[in-house]
């Protein structure tokens, strides 16, 4: 069963009825567990995130519930499931989870690969990656992991080269060939594909934020190579809730066959590739 909510403001709006996971104490007939303790609560973002959610909430199996609590930019969420407002997320690769623990001295864990989202860089001004310029602008992330990732997608394709040994932390000091001298410019995450409609020549971006404005990865002109799944989006849950009962039938939802046939269909549209096979 699915149900949704939304998390308002600076985590200070605690929702009614917020479940631990497992730590209900009203005793039922169903097994002995209370209502509270069949309700998962899955903090997400943005489509396809939160459309993954509301698909493992028809497909868990009772008595277990999962609630959609809709949070509005990339801190909420973990705040969330950090301070248990929440029981799991669902928004994150695992590179971006390890930074916040290590920030907020967090003991979330990745429980299961989801989808990888297809990334890349997009430009309002070329063609082709060939047309990149002298001195030509582009837009990164300002968040550490999503920094590295795009980094490392130019480093892929011989645009810069990154020194050794810096890869998933890799940030612009670790740039040690730039034969166009690119400016690098640190935009926060969720305002991209602004610096794209801005015009900044060379743009990193998500397929979700990039829909915004009707592209699609075939207009990027580079997309990333990534065989190992690194950045796939994970269901995220905490070390004190993550072998509960409720916690591991939420994680069989999300890998199962209606949600796999859901990231099909968007993988055929080059939006993504699922990261699991049914009934992992």
């Amino acid at each position: 069963m699915f149900k949704k909510s939304i998390l308002l403001g600076s985590l200070a709006l605690i929702l009614a009825g917020c479940s631990d996971g497992g730590s209900g104490t009203e005793d039922s007939a169903d097994g002995g567990k209370s209502e509270e303790e069949k309700v998962v609560k899955v903090a997400s973002h943005l489509p396809p995130m939160t459309d993954v959610v509301e698909i493992a909430g028809e497909a868990i199996e009772e008595p277990y519930k999962i609630e959609l609590v809709e949070v509005s930019d990339n801190i909420q969420y973990n705040e969330a499931l950090l301070n248990e407002e929440v029981d799991a997320n669902f928004a994150q690769h695992t590179p971006f989870m390890e930074n916040f623990n290590e920030e907020r001295d967090g003991d979330l864990v990745a429980l299961q690969p989801i989808y990888n989202a297809i990334v890349g860089f997009y430009s309002p001004t070329y063609d082709s990656i060939d047309e990149l310029e002298e001195g030509a602008e582009v837009a990164i992330p300002s968040d550490g992991t999503n920094e590295a990732r795009a980094l490392m997608i130019l480093d892929q394709h011989d645009i810069i080269g990154l020194a050794d040994g810096a890869e998933h932390t890799a940030t612009v000091d670790d740039i040690e060939e730039n034969p166009k001298n690119l400016e690098f410019t640190h935009i926060d995450l969720l305002n991209l594909t602004g610096a794209y409609e801005d015009g900044v020549e060379l743009v990193f971006n998500y397929p979700t934020y990039i829909a915004s404005i009707d592209l699609t990865t075939e207009d990027a002109i580079l997309l990333e190579e990534d065989e190992n799944d690194t950045f796939a989006i994970q269901f995220v849950a905490r070390e004190d809730n993550k072998d509960t009962e409720a916690i591991q039938a939420a994680k069989k939802a999300f890998t199962s066959q209606e949600v796999y046939d859901f990231l099909d269909d968007l993988s055929e549209e080059g939006h993504l590739e699922p990261a699991f096979e049914p009934g992992e």
